[in-house]
């Protein structure tokens, strides 16, 4: 028993910076998911259906989709708790509190605080990536819709895989571009 104490200990100290990277991740992750459930349930009883963060995402999209030459509206669905975006009178789509970016915001957010630096330089960081990730969110949806309104067949094919994959390679590209220009190579936590 002693020896499995001993050994794990030393593979802890051994793996020291795996285990803090873990921790803060997880750790931050679980926080900021936990803040946004709250977030979510308080939000059943403001006027923007179905959260403030939705909402105007959705009226952003539909902006940008107007400025395109398009006749985009958003309507209001609250009993099932989306929004019905449609173009030129058409049905389009729906935009859904998944749709809104938060959740690829908390995922950037962990992985920025489990390689975090000092504090001004990974808020800043955080706080300009969370931004980015936001707006090319809009445009991504934007983009989205007015791509499916010309070609409706291409729909699980676009929404599946082309537009996820730009907003998810975008943030692995702010998290390398996080690790290679910010995280110190003198650093000894990560050496």
């Amino acid at each position: 028993m002693l020896q499995r104490k001993i050994f794990l200990k030393k593979l802890i100290l051994k793996y020291r910076t795996v285990v803090q990277f873990v921790f803060l991740f997880l750790g931050s992750y679980v926080f900021l998911s936990f803040c946004y459930s709250k977030y979510i349930e308080l939000s059943k009883a403001i006027a923007y259906y179905p959260d403030f963060v939705t909402y105007y995402v959705a009226k952003q999209s539909a902006t940008i989709i107007s400025a395109l030459g398009y006749n985009a509206e958003i309507i209001s669905n609250n009993p099932s708790a989306q929004l019905i975006l449609s173009i030129n009178g058409s049905y389009l789509a729906t935009i859904i509190e998944g749709c809104n970016s938060i959740s690829i915001i908390i995922l950037f957010v962990s992985f920025i605080i489990a390689f975090s630096q000092n504090f001004k330089k990974t808020f800043l960081f955080i706080l300009s990536g969370s931004f980015f990730i936001y707006i090319v969110n809009v445009i991504r949806i934007a983009i989205l819709a007015v791509t499916l309104y010309n070609f409706p067949s291409q729909e699980k094919f676009l929404h599946g895989v082309v537009f996820p994959g730009i907003i998810y390679g975008m943030v692995f590209l702010l998290w390398m571009l996080w690790i290679r220009m910010f995280v110190s190579k003198n650093n000894s936590r990560y050496a």
